[in-house]
């Protein structure tokens, strides 16, 4: 069975087609990059993998269930997702990652923050800085330290490294790459080619809202 799948996914806006008939599978443990010309479908794809919208028509199915029939608070535990532009909660950074903490109720896990930040080569002393004292690439690095903080099953990721300089970039492909080793499901949208062929395993182009390839680049990463 597969982990999430789109089964004949159209969406209309303002009475214009978004997406048409878009249906594919991920599987638990794959990694998969989605690319295509700006304003292709490829983001509004993630939107709905991730139940910030719905469909207009079609289902998305995650372990065989329609994703509305989840609890919108389960669902969110198990499918995370780090966008383009990071948004920070609080006004530190250790503040930001205590946060996920507190509204479970649970305390900080202090020992899972250090694995999560020698993962993606962040300084420690950096929990003490401002928000705003942070660079983009530092922010993105929290935002992803955030979203994986308690082992979700599928991570979206939407442009992530996009504004990012190569070195930044190079650390979050790596530390994405270590987690997805260790089992976590990746479905990445990303405009760079490369970067495409570097993280994916299966990679899907959508041009003008339909699914126009969809190729198997390797057999594991």
């Amino acid at each position: 069975m597969s982990l999430l799948r789109f089964e004949n996914i159209s969406l209309m806006l303002h009475g214009r087609q978004i997406l048409g008939d878009i249906s594919f599978e991920v599987q638990q443990g794959e990694s998969i990059t989605i690319i295509g010309p700006s304003g292709s479908g490829k983001s509004t794809i993630l939107k709905l993998a991730s139940s910030l919208i719905s469909p207009t028509g079609g289902t998305i199915f995650f372990h065989g269930r329609p994703v509305e029939s989840y609890a919108p608070t389960e669902y969110r535990k198990r499918v995370a997702c780090c966008f383009q532009q990071p948004y920070l909660f609080g006004q530190t950074v250790r503040g930001n990652l205590a946060f996920p903490f507190t509204i479970r109720g649970r305390a900080v896990d202090e020992a899972r923050i250090k694995e999560l930040f020698d993962l993606f080569r962040m300084d420690l002393q950096l929990l003490e800085k401002s928000n705003t004292e942070l660079s983009g690439g530092e922010m993105q690095r929290i935002c992803l330290i955030r979203s994986v903080l308690f082992a979700p099953e599928v991570l979206l990721l939407d442009e992530v490294t996009s504004a990012l300089d190569t070195e930044n970039t190079e650390w979050v492909e790596q530390g994405l790459m270590q987690l997805h080793k260790e089992g976590l499901t990746l479905l990445q949208v990303t405009h760079n080619l490369d970067q495409s062929l570097r993280m994916g395993q299966r990679r899907i182009t959508v041009k003008e809202g339909r699914i126009a390839d969809c190729e198997v680049l390797h057999g594991e990463l």
